[in-house]
């Protein structure tokens, strides 16, 4: 539906408690619930079963997939909206780990097409808060091969192999699909990813499951075609200063991600045909479009500025990670 008005759109947060999640989410994100051990805040979610409802403005209620049906490339962009469909293409997330979460891997987009009919998972953190000595896993620290893999999981020796990072706030670390991952205890941050909930889990401390009372299952032998077993010579994405405010987190063929800080107000023209999703991760924020309309959000909010929107101003200040697909 071209030429009808679409505002920045804001959701219900869609919090999950899990065995390793803590209780930072919701003082950070400034919200009462008796929920505990929230470990994931999933902010613009158009996964199946997890779609984020809209919570401001004319279509508030309706889901994401919703509103991209209702108004198709301007929610989206026209290439997005062609090769997607219905299918919003990123999933954002808030988590906070109070404890270790399993070693895992993603299949990428071909992998996953052709065993779970879905998108592969390239992801990205931005490190928000950190407690002392928290640590990131990201890719290996020496090379080995699939069967060598599958060895290490069975003699329990596989962490011997995979590459520890200490983290700090700012950090940011790019996880393309196959390169296996965990986010350490006493990590806040930032999740940009596909839309996916593909999941490869190889390894879990030997976790119970709390209602089977059996350890937690894991998927080594679908693991072992999807593993990246390459030892690259950097994990750390070093961010990269583009003007006045705006860093370069991450771009790859699945989004683009950048730090933006804003201390005042900035106009923003849009040039690429596509969405801007928006987590604020520092102080209070308001963006204004041409006719004056506003939408504020705070730390821990995140609002979804649609394909349409072509003019509009940031003002007051703080700081957001901005993931563009377009």
């Amino acid at each position: 539906m071209s030429g009808t008005y679409i505002p920045p759109l804001k959701f219900q947060p869609i919090l999950k408690s899990v065995v390793w999640g803590g209780e930072k989410i919701a003082p950070f994100k400034g919200i009462e619930t008796d929920r505990k051990q929230i470990g994931e805040s999933w902010e613009i979610s158009g996964v199946p079963g997890n779609e984020s409802v809209v919570a401001n403005g004319a279509d508030a209620g309706m889901t994401l997939s919703g509103m991209i049906e209702k108004y198709g490339a301007g929610i989206v962009g026209k290439n997005n909206f062609e090769k997607y469909g219905t299918t919003f293409p990123l999933l954002i997330k808030i988590i906070d780990a109070a404890g270790n979460l399993s070693l895992q891997v993603h299949p990428d987009d071909e992998l996953a097409k052709a065993r779970h009919n879905s998108l592969g998972k390239t992801e990205m953190w931005y490190i928000v808060d950190t407690e002392p000595g928290a640590k990131i896993c990201a890719g290996l620290s020496k090379e080995i091969t699939p069967e060598e893999y599958v060895e290490k999981v069975a003699d329990n020796t596989l962490m011997d192999v995979v590459a520890h990072h200490d983290a700090n706030p700012g950090d940011v670390f790019f996880l393309p699909a196959g390169r296996i991952h965990a986010i350490g205890a006493g990590n806040l941050l930032v999740e940009v990813q596909e839309t996916s909930d593909v999941t490869y889990r190889i390894y879990d401390y030997g976790r119970v499951d709390a209602k089977t009372g059996k350890t937690r299952e894991l998927h080594v032998e679908q693991a072992k075609d999807a593993i990246d077993y390459k030892v690259y010579p950097e994990y750390k994405s070093a961010p990269v200063a583009l003007s006045d405010g705006v860093s370069e987190l991450v771009v790859c063929d699945h989004f683009k991600v950048y730090l933006v800080e804003i201390d005042g107000s900035r106009r923003c023209t849009p040039s690429y045909d596509g969405f801007c999703a928006m987590t604020c991760v520092e102080g209070e924020l308001t963006i204004t479009d041409a006719t004056g309309n506003t939408v504020s959000f705070h730390k821990g909010e995140s609002v979804l500025v649609p394909a349409s929107l072509k003019e509009y101003t940031i003002s007051g200040k703080g700081k957001i990670v901005e993931a563009i697909n377009s």
